[in-house]
């Protein structure tokens, strides 16, 4: 009876496949222990590493965590789960563009971001840091476009949305930069920089308002 016992036991373990468990599903797990903050500080700093875009929506959540360290991670791991494309060599070449942008090589950081997307055009990232390398150059117009784009393929890029305010404001259209600024801040209320903007613009706006009276 034992012998048909165990010999049961491995056929049903052999029949069930491999374990579901696995360093992303342990991450998530944890990350969604209300009770526990280590763990949800444990879960959001190893999806840095092992996130996908399908976790945005539990990190976006995060993002209003009352703790602050696990803010802190869950902003970070949206960033790095962005700038992962699932392809080695688009990766490569990511690390390219992204250090000519940090060098102010504006130009060629365009032809390295063109040919991202023109390679993996559902990477969002190439997109959005297009979208900054043109901002940089002055180009709003295509800035603009690709901003479009960045949002189709993923709609929590706060980073996106506050390119589209700074580029509203570039063109003296405070009232539209409002409001994607605080689009921004909707999507990821952690952003100081973004918030002192909009507190600014609503004074600029009562005072135009006062001035036409």
């Amino acid at each position: 009876m034992r012998s048909r016992a165990l010999l049961a036991a491995v056929l049903l373990a052999m029949c069930a496949g491999p374990a579901l468990g696995g360093p992303r599903e342990d991450a998530l797990a944890a990350l969604r222990d209300t009770a526990d903050v280590e763990a949800r500080r444990r879960g959001a700093r190893l999806l840095a590493e092992s996130g996908t875009m399908a976790d945005l929506p539990l990190l976006a959540e995060a993002l209003r965590d009352p703790d602050g360290t696990v803010r802190g991670f869950a902003e970070a791991a949206m960033w790095s789960v962005w700038s992962r494309s699932g392809d080695d060599e688009i990766d490569k070449l990511f690390a390219v563009g992204v250090m000519q942008l940090s060098d102010r090589r504006l130009v060629p950081a365009v032809r390295t971001f063109t040919l991202i997307i023109e390679r993996k055009p559902e990477f969002a990232e190439g997109w959005n840091k297009r979208a900054t390398a043109y901002f940089l150059l002055g180009d709003y117009a295509r800035s603009l476009a690709d901003c479009d784009e960045v949002m189709k393929r993923n709609p929590y890029h706060w980073g996106a949305l506050s390119g589209y305010g700074m580029i509203h404001l570039q063109e003296s259209r405070p009232a539209q930069a409002l409001g994607y600024f605080e689009k921004a801040m909707a999507v990821n209320p952690n952003l100081p920089q973004v918030q002192e903007t909009i507190e600014m613009l609503k004074a600029l706006l009562i005072q135009r308002r006062k001035d036409m009276i």
